[in-house]
């Protein structure tokens, strides 16, 4: 199976969530008959920053359905009219069931804008095609990765994504117990059979005390490290590690500085880089270069290991007030939807990869001698 299908039904979701953010409060539209329900409006205002986002949003489905269709062998007209068709249907089902959520407005504009997203992006998987850019991408798959490393692939580009979303020290993925309390109570506080559950979590004590600075720069090390590590255990050894973790390592480093520039504003991008912060990376470069020759099922389990001992130090970690500033500048701000989804992408990415590579470990495959060109 293609990585595009996962990646596809995984953006289709990640999308149902942005859409109908925060799943709270519905009501039927009783003003409205089932035809002005379905009917969508032009909206009578316009929002550059949101026609933008409307636009680029559907895109990258349309180009992920697109190949998903032809790498299932579908001709090509076939594949990018499923592309469109069903990309614009389910933006069309996200703006018809906004009519029941207070708050959330539909939109005719944003469907078309969807639809036009959907439409560029089936047609850049076309030009791809053409190109013969997709077949190359396979054969450099199967010289560089195990053959059933779809999850890994999947779980590799979330990584950053998680990091957008304000974190209790850097790199580190994670619930901490202090956001982790707040959400437990606020599902709990209105479920009558679970009020004695809520008073025995809000008894526990929030760490408020900063953890030691060299507890805190392993945690930082060990953020680093796990990507690279879940990156071996699908790679082969030698040079293709070296640049699958100089990759990662830019890329964390580059998706750290974006959150703080959308945080704090682009002044401050580098607040993050704390003296206390370089030596832990340099830890966490030093650690992943000696993992280079580990063979692949070894960086599996080194990795879970690795990604259990960073959860125990995220977990304690305390919010400071720049950390709750963050926060309240994501959930009050214009990235409001996107502050969720980031939050759950960083929550659960870590549970993920556990699970991903305790299977890695578990599997006795292995990968087969690389073919002479």
């Amino acid at each position: 199976m293609s990585t595009a299908i996962p990646l596809a039904l995984l953006f289709a979701g990640l999308i149902v969530y942005a859409s109908l953010f925060p799943f709270s409060d519905w009501s039927w539209p009783s003003h409205l008959g089932w035809q002005e329900i379905l009917r969508l409006p032009m909206p009578p205002w316009r929002d550059h920053f949101d026609m933008v986002a409307n636009g680029l949003g559907y895109a990258p489905l349309g180009v992920l359905i697109y190949l998903a269709g032809v790498r299932s062998h579908l001709r090509w007209p076939l594949a990018w009219i499923l592309a469109v068709g069903s990309a614009s249907a389910l933006s069309y089902v996200m703006e018809v069931t906004q009519q029941f959520l207070p708050g959330r407005f539909p939109s005719l504009l944003d469907w078309q804008l969807n639809t036009a997203g959907a439409v560029a992006g089936a047609s850049l998987g076309g030009a791809l095609q053409a190109l013969r850019l997709i077949d190359r991408w396979q054969a450099t798959r199967e010289r560089w990765f195990w053959r059933r490393s779809r999850g890994a692939l999947v779980l590799l580009p979330l990584w950053p994504v998680g990091l957008l979303f304000p974190v209790p020290l850097p790199l580190g993925l994670g619930p901490s117990w202090s956001r982790m309390q707040d959400q437990l109570v606020d599902w709990l506080l209105d479920v009558p059979w679970a009020q004695g559950l809520l008073e025995w979590v809000s008894d526990i004590p929030v760490p408020q005390d900063r953890l030691p600075e060299p507890v805190e720069a392993l945690g930082t090390a060990l953020g680093l490290l796990v990507p690279c590590l879940l990156a071996y255990s699908i790679t082969r050894p030698g040079w293709r590690r070296v640049v699958a973790g100089l990759c990662l390592a830019g890329l964390g480093l580059a998706t750290t500085t974006l959150s703080a520039a959308l945080n704090f504003g682009p002044v401050h991008a580098l607040s993050w880089v704390t003296p206390g912060v370089v030596p832990a990376l340099q830890l966490g470069g030093a650690l992943a270069l000696l993992a280079l020759p580990a063979p692949q099922r070894l960086a599996a389990a080194l990795g879970m290991v690795a990604l259990a001992l960073q959860l125990v130090i995220v977990v304690q970690a305390p919010s400071d007030p720049y950390f709750a500033m963050s926060l309240q500048a994501w959930e009050q701000g214009r990235f409001i939807r996107f502050h969720g989804l980031a939050k759950w992408v960083g929550w659960l990415w870590p549970l993920a990869t556990l699970v991903w590579l305790g299977l890695r470990v578990a599997s006795s495959e292995r990968m087969p001698p690389l073919a002479r060109r």
